[in-house]
C-alpha cells in the first residue's frame, strides 16, 4: 500500500516580515480623533492659563492630558522599576514614534527636550511648547547655548526627557547614544553644587491585541526613517490595544564613572538591555547602581 505524499508546507524564517500589514479599522479611527481633539482643545487652554500664573498645575496638567490620550488610543503600559523622585532629573530614553512623547509624558513629570523643527508643526508643536519642551538645534556651533539652556532649566528644579539617540528608529534595537547630548551632566546642579542625576529608561512596545508585535508588525507603531506622519498616524488610530512596557533602571550621576562618554555608555546598555529583555518577554532583573568610583561591570550590549 502506498501512503499519499503529504503536501509540502513553506515554512518562513522568523526574520522575515509579512507582506501586507494589518491596516487597522477606519471606523475605530475616527471614534478615536474626535474625543482625541476634543480632549486636546479643552485642555489647551487651562495650561495656557497655568502657565500664565506660573501654577503647580502647569506640571500636572500635561500628565493628565498624557494618561487620557493612553487610553483613548488604545495604550496599556505595563512598568518595571520606579522613577526616581529627586529633582531636578534628567531621564534618559530610546526613541522609536511619537506614541513615546505619550507614554513618557503619562508617567513622568517633566518637559521634553526636542528638535527645533517640532516646534513649528501644526497642533504637535503648540502642544510641546505648553508643556515648556526644550528646542534644540543639532548644529555643533549651537551646542554650548543649548547645554546652557538646559542647565538652567535643571537648576530651576525641573525635570527633562532627553532621547540621546539624536532621531527615531525601527524599535527593534536601539541606536548608539550621542555622548555630546549628555554634556549637561558634567556641571553641578543648585546651590550645594552635587552631580545631576540622570535615570535612564526603556520603552518597548511588545502587543498588539494580545498578539506579540513582532519585527514585521513593528513599523505600525514605529515612525522612522521617511514615514510620512499624517498616514501613518491615521493608520495607528485604527489599531486595537497596544501593549507597551516601560522599564526605569537605577539612577546614575556622572561621578560613578568618571568621564561623560562613560556615562553615556553605562546608559546605553541599561537602555538596550531593557528594550531586547521586553521584545523577547523576558523578565527584566534590575542592576544594583554602581558606587561612586567604582567601574561598572561591562555588559553585552544587545544587537
Amino acid at each position: 500500500m502506498v501512503l499519499p505524499r503529504p503536501p509540502r508546507i513553506k515554512v518562513l524564517p522568523p526574520e522575515d516580515p509579512p507582506a501586507e500589514l494589518p491596516v487597522g479599522s477606519t471606523y475605530r479611527a475616527v471614534l478615536r480623533t474626535i474625543p482625541y481633539l476634543l480632549w486636546t482643545f479643552a485642555l489647551i487652554p487651562l495650561q495656557a492659563i497655568a502657565l500664565l500664573f506660573r501654577m503647580r498645575a502647569a506640571e500636572r496638567i500635561p500628565m493628565l492630558y498624557h494618561r487620557g490620550c493612553c487610553r483613548m488610543l488604545g495604550l496599556r503600559v505595563k512598568v518595571a522599576g520606579e522613577r526616581a523622585p529627586d529633582r531636578p532629573m534628567l531621564f534618559i530614553g530610546n526613541h522609536s514614534s511619537y506614541l513615546d512623547i505619550t507614554v513618557f509624558g503619562s508617567l513622568l513629570p517633566a518637559s521634553f527636550v526636542a528638535k527645533a523643527e517640532i516646534a513649528g508643526w501644526p497642533l504637535f508643536g503648540t502642544l510641546a511648547k505648553l508643556q515648556r519642551s526644550v528646542f534644540v538645534d543639532r548644529r555643533m556651533q549651537s551646542t554650548q547655548r543649548q547645554r546652557d539652556e538646559i542647565a538652567e532649566r535643571l537648576e530651576a528644579g525641573d525635570n527633562l526627557i532627553l532621547f540621546p539617540e539624536g532621531t527615531s528608529n525601527d524599535g527593534n534595537a536601539v541606536l548608539p547614544f550621542r555622548s555630546a547630548l549628555l554634556s549637561v551632566a558634567e556641571r553641578k546642579i543648585g546651590p550645594e553644587q552635587r552631580p545631576l542625576k540622570l535615570q535612564p529608561i526603556s520603552i518597548a512596545y511588545t502587543g498588539l491585541n494580545g498578539v506579540p508585535l513582532g519585527y514585521g508588525l513593528r513599523p505600525l507603531v514605529a515612525w522612522y526613517g521617511d514615514m510620512d506622519l499624517a498616514s501613518h498616524l491615521w493608520q495607528l488610530l485604527g489599531l486595537g490595544r497596544i501593549e507597551v512596557k516601560v522599564i526605569f533602571h537605577p539612577p546614575v550621576t556622572i561621578e560613578a564613572f568618571g568621564s561623560r562618554k562613560a556615562l553615556t555608555d553605562h546608559c546605553f546598555r541599561d537602555v538596550a538591555a531593557g528594550v531586547a529583555a521586553a521584545i523577547a518577554g523576558r523578565p527584566q532583573t534590575m542592576p544594583a547602581a554602581p558606587a561612586r568610583g567604582v567601574k561598572p561591570i561591562p555588559q553585552a550590549t544587545p544587537a
